[in-house]
């Protein structure tokens, strides 16, 4: 028993040991970055910027960390005593995410509705699971169908529909510089594929 706590102290020793060995690598790549662009990481503003950066990435990816099973969990869903057989709509769901071309954020909201089957998940659990997909390098288009799949597997409600509208900021400073520009991307399934249902989905999200 002791030599097998022993050997899991000397496990974790070395789990962490390797991990400051790999933030420390990737400080020393922000650092080659900085001087990349014309910079001096060594003067007093940019000191302890690597440091940052690297503490920003992980909350700007950590949905490479979580896992949308884990946020659909039977839990988290709960029985339709009512039979609520009407559409649920969360709309004007904030997010950023960053695009997988250029690493450069893109930002807007995301609007969720479904038909409910035989049961219904706490609102909250929308919105986590926007940020699970949202918190990686993305493109639109797969954030949008990423979203609708996961709840149409983890919930099995009639029908799911997402719309998401985002600015990219790749487009807003760079390249063709267009600031006023909003990409509108969006997902049906189930039922959402029938126009009467996708039309009042549209129309509760003010689309």
């Amino acid at each position: 028993m002791c030599r097998d706590r022993e050997e899991t102290k000397v496990s974790v020793a070395s789990e962490h040991s390797a991990a400051q060995d790999s933030t420390s690598k990737i400080e020393d790549s922000v650092r080659r970055i900085l001087e990349f662009i014309g910079e001096d990481p060594n003067r007093e503003g940019l000191q302890g910027t690597p440091a940052r950066v690297v503490r920003s990435w992980n909350q700007l990816f950590c949905g490479y960390n979580q896992n949308p099973d884990g946020i659909l969990r039977l839990e988290a869903q709960f029985s339709d005593h009512q039979k609520y057989d009407q559409m649920v709509v969360l709309k004007g769901i904030e997010f950023f995410s960053s695009c997988e071309h250029h690493m450069m954020p893109f930002f807007g909201r995301v609007h969720i509705g479904y038909l409910p089957k035989e049961k219904v998940i706490g609102v909250s659990k929308l919105a986590r699971l926007v940020e699970v997909f949202t918190r990686r390098l993305q493109i639109q288009e797969r954030l949008t169908q990423q979203i609708a799949e996961a709840l149409f597997t983890g919930l099995q409600p009639l029908g799911v529909g997402v719309v998401i509208e985002a600015q990219h900021l790749c487009m807003m400073a760079r390249g063709v510089e267009k600031r006023e520009s909003v990409m509108v991307t969006s997902a049906m399934l189930g039922n959402f594929l029938e126009d009467k249902v996708k039309s009042e989905f549209l129309g509760l999200i003010g689309g």
